[in-house]
């Protein structure tokens, strides 16, 4: 079970929403979102995760380019 199902509440400073995705504190903090946790993972509600993709969707095209070798 993991923390997400345990019921975390968002990290990001200001938000209380639900927790629907736990992410790697690094990334959500290279992507503009500022977090009140310390942590290796943080979590993050649905409209904080959809505004992570938005501002993420890039690199994260770049990534997947890198290992798409067909």
């Amino acid at each position: 079970m993991g923390i997400v199902n345990k019921g975390a509440k968002c990290n990001v400073d200001g938000c209380d929403g639900d927790g629907v995705r736990s992410l790697n504190t690094k990334k959500i903090e290279d992507a503009g979102l500022r977090l009140n946790s310390s942590s290796k993972k943080s979590v993050l509600c649905k409209q904080h995760y959809k505004e992570w993709k938005k501002e993420t969707k890039d690199d994260r095209d770049l990534e997947r380019a890198r290992y798409d070798r067909t």
